[in-house]
């Protein structure tokens, strides 16, 4: 399963590459790209996993840039 998600409030290009690598460290991940400037990360994981890794990615991203708004695009 992919999906793609809107980072609104993203202000930190160093940050979104942190994300980005803690996220693609969960269990059942298969790919986490992201772009700063449109301010989307797309997650392809296991779609039996992908509840809990759209809960665990929300708090890594939350940690970071606790202002942003994560919307499914």
């Amino acid at each position: 399963m992919k999906k793609t998600y809107k980072l609104k409030g993203l202000d930190c290009a160093n940050c979104l590459a942190k994300m980005e690598r803690k996220i693609s460290r969960l269990k059942g991940v298969r790919n986490v790209t992201s772009n700063f400037f449109t301010e989307k990360m797309v997650i392809e994981a296991d779609d039996i996993l992908m509840p809990e890794i759209e809960e665990a990615a929300a708090k890594i991203i939350k940690k970071y840039e606790p202002q942003i708004v994560l919307e499914e695009a």
